[in-house]
């Protein structure tokens, strides 16, 4: 089999070390050829560590996409922002596409990249990575056998974690919904869509409701800096900057962290690196100044076209980064947690019956391991071994539209929206 061309529109966390690290992983299945990114670091760290030259790596994805076809398949892990303008693009160059979420932020532009790949007749894979993980294929599988009958309810929840929160949605590249996308899209597209493929429902409408209720200037301690180096509370505050990327346990370089999110703020990853993108860079602004207007939770209630229901949480105020599910049928209910990877199914008037796939799930990698198992799916379909992958951009398009009716529920005072899908 020849190995499948793989162009990277972006080198951040997914682009370079999720997707760029599976196909080092696999090299008689992939290769990357080109590389585009603004950073220059980045991109002559890509450049060596793909054994690129210089003509191969691009300073913007236009620039690659001026030239004739370099690859099979292009990875768009680009801000949310651009994605819809690159795709189109792509396309009509004649590129296969592994699209990172949201494909768009718009749902015209959704669309139109769909109804594109189909008179292209190419291949676009959206990275809603969760369709391909072993916890929630288990679930979908007991839902489809019938076991649990007809689903009626579904509880889906979110915890997105402090930390992680603080990073991406408050200091972060998804701090400002105007220059990226609104958080539902950007975070829980990932969760309606999941709720929509265990159920193997349709949508007819959503309500929402939501804010910023934390992360802002009034929550502020008396006398805190806006900046965490500088703080007076920098040792015991939860956000402090210096805690979450430098002394933390779980996140901090000092503890030997040298992956996300600490190398989104500097590369090489070494606290004195860290030390001085705290002192100029946006991730060392104290959380509560940081002009953020990403909302810190929300709620979505959802009714189904046959009449069933489903509601989604999405918070950042877990101690974890983790999701559960709790699906009730007729005849029964499922309950599972990511944190435990059990998964526990009652029908009713019977013992439950206890599934634990920790050990199947352990070592896979990100998203449950659902990034390697999308990845080894976009590899069989475009090598012509399947003809299949969970996540095309047909079946990724009605979470998009949901997500983006319930941002507008949300900004009208919960007022329910009607989807046209």
């Amino acid at each position: 089999m020849n190995k499948i061309k793989v162009a990277i529109a972006g080198l951040g966390g997914r682009g370079r070390d999720t997707f760029g690290r599976l196909i080092l992983e696999n090299p008689d299945i992939a290769e990357v050829v080109a590389v585009a990114d603004i950073n220059e670091n980045k991109k002559n760290e890509a450049a060596d560590v793909f054994n690129l030259p210089s003509r191969c790596c691009f300073n913007d994805v236009a620039d690659l996409l001026n030239e004739d076809k370099l690859a099979d398949v292009l990875f768009i892990c680009t801000p949310d922002e651009n994605h819809y303008k690159t795709a189109i693009r792509a396309l009509s160059s004649g590129y296969h596409l592994l699209l990172e979420k949201p494909a768009a932020v718009k749902t015209e532009d959704c669309l139109d990249i769909a109804k594109t790949a189909s008179e292209k007749n190419r291949h676009v894979v959206v990275c809603h990575s969760l369709r391909y993980t072993p916890f929630y294929g288990k679930i979908k599988e007991i839902i489809d056998s019938g076991d649990i009958g007809e689903v009626v309810t579904l509880d889906a929840f979110e915890g997105v974690g402090y930390y992680h929160h603080a990073h991406s949605f408050v200091r972060g590249n998804w701090s400002d919904t105007k220059q990226s996308s609104p958080m539902i899209l950007a975070k829980c597209c990932h969760d309606m869509d999941i709720i929509i493929w265990l159920t193997n429902k349709h949508i007819n409408a959503v309500s929402s409701f939501g804010c910023t209720q934390y992360f802002k200037p009034e929550k502020a301690p008396e006398g805190a800096a806006k900046r965490c180096l500088d703080c007076k509370f920098k040792n015991s505050c939860i956000y402090s900057a210096e805690e979450i990327y430098i002394n933390s346990p779980k996140t901090g370089v000092k503890q030997g962290n040298t992956g996300w999110p600490a190398d989104v703020l500097a590369r090489p990853v070494t606290e004195e690196n860290i030390r001085l993108a705290l002192k100029t860079g946006p991730y060392g602004r104290c959380v509560f100044y940081s002009d953020n207007d990403t909302v810190d939770h929300q709620v979505v209630n959802i009714e189904f076209t046959d009449g069933a229901s489903a509601h989604l949480t999405m918070t950042a105020f877990s101690d974890e980064i983790y999701r559960t599910v709790r699906v009730m049928g007729t005849l029964g209910i499922i309950e599972g947690d990511t944190r435990t990877n059990i998964i526990k199914m009652s029908v009713y008037g019977k013992e439950p019956v206890i599934i634990d796939i920790d050990e199947i799930v352990r070592g896979l990698g990100s998203h449950g391991g659902g990034d390697a198992l999308m990845f080894a799916a976009l590899m069989d379909l475009l090598s012509g071994k399947s003809n299949f992958a969970h996540s095309t951009i047909d079946k990724s398009v009605e979470s998009h539209i949901a997500c983006l009716a319930a941002e507008k529920s949300r900004q009208n005072g919960g007022e329910s929206i009607l989807l046209q899908v």
